[in-house]
């Protein structure tokens, strides 16, 4: 591993010259200041600075992980982040990164640069998994929205398990038995808890579980749309189909009207996490609506309590849910079915 000694023989100055440089930039000269900081590069090295970091200047700068800008529902979180963080003198830092491992490493290198201060995370991984962090320091990151299990930081997450089974009791008690499903991306948890929640429903009522009725999405209106078409005309349709999020739900709506059947009246249809468009679908959407700008707005205000040295009030926070029931979803007519 590259020392600070091989980073100041490259710089030509002292070991103190080069910790002065990276915990006070300001107090040597520029000259000093671009030998330290070429010699950084070319060294590959990682200064540790998370242990003075509360003693040095902060950059006031949040770096946030999103796996993709273009779901409704993380922009909604994005709203919250930046209005917490622009009421507390905080910049945000928004990082694009289409769920790759090695763009999240990047950006949590940031913090360990010294260029920005903590990371939000918005999907369940550990971008600080192989930094060498001081031993004992608080992880500068705060995990929302898709959560690690035992995460080594303060989460804000949903109970995604209850608000599934919520939504297929909901269509239980409509009469529905034969129920479709089309999940999300196979690694996330969400899908993993949504799918446990489908199944603690469907064993409470005593459905046996069709495991050909359980197809495979990614959270897009195209999955949602093509999962459908497999649903539509397979060989024993469902009377109701959840979809793991309101883009997929969308898709799959449009898919059921393209096959000349009719939501509600022929299939059913639930979506999760009340984006806007769910209540402008045609038909609106039933879903489960998440407090999507709290995710955000509770996130910043965990981040800061961990860099201005203070125990957030709760380390894992579950923020409520609610059952939203509109023209999507009906009573079953056993005469069609």
């Amino acid at each position: 591993m590259t020392t600070i000694r091989k980073v100041a023989e490259l710089a030509g100055v002292s070991v103190a010259t080069v910790s002065r440089t990276l915990k006070s930039p300001d107090v040597v000269t520029p000259a000093t200041r671009a030998k330290v900081l070429e010699a950084v590069e070319a060294a590959g090295y990682e200064p540790n600075m998370i242990a003075v970091q509360f003693r040095s200047r902060r950059t006031r700068n949040l770096v946030v992980l999103v796996p993709t800008i273009a779901n409704t529902f993380f922009a909604r979180v994005i709203s919250g982040i930046q209005e917490a963080a622009h009421q507390r003198d905080y910049r945000v830092l928004l990082c694009n990164t289409l769920g790759r491992e090695d763009s999240e490493e990047a950006y949590a290198r940031m913090v360990t640069r010294r260029q920005a201060d903590g990371v939000i995370q918005l999907r369940a991984y550990n971008p600080f998994s192989g930094s060498h962090l001081p031993t004992g320091a608080p992880l500068p990151m705060v995990n929302a929205c898709e959560v690690l299990d035992n995460a080594p930081c303060p989460t804000v997450k949903l109970d995604n398990r209850s608000a599934a089974r919520s939504l297929i009791e909901h269509l239980i008690a409509l009469g529905h038995r034969r129920i479709g499903m089309i999940k999300g991306p196979r690694r996330s948890p969400l899908t993993r808890d949504r799918v446990a929640g489908y199944r603690d429903a469907l064993d409470a009522a005593g459905i046996v579980i069709d495991e050909t009725l359980m197809l495979p999405g990614d959270f897009t209106p195209k999955s949602g749309f093509e999962a459908a078409a497999l649903l539509v005309h397979g060989p024993n349709r469902p009377t109701a189909i959840f979809c793991e999020s309101d883009e997929m739900a969308i898709g799959a709506l449009q898919r059921i009207k393209q096959a000349g059947l009719s939501v509600p009246d022929d299939i059913s249809v639930v979506g999760f996490d009340d984006i806007a468009f769910a209540s402008y679908s045609d038909p609106p959407l039933t879903t489960i609506s998440q407090p999507a700008e709290a995710f955000g707005r509770e996130a910043v205000a965990m981040l800061i309590d961990v860099l201005e040295d203070r125990m957030p009030e709760t380390s894992h926070l579950v923020l409520p849910y609610e059952l939203v029931i509109r023209e999507s979803t009906t009573t079953i007519d056993v005469a069609r079915h």
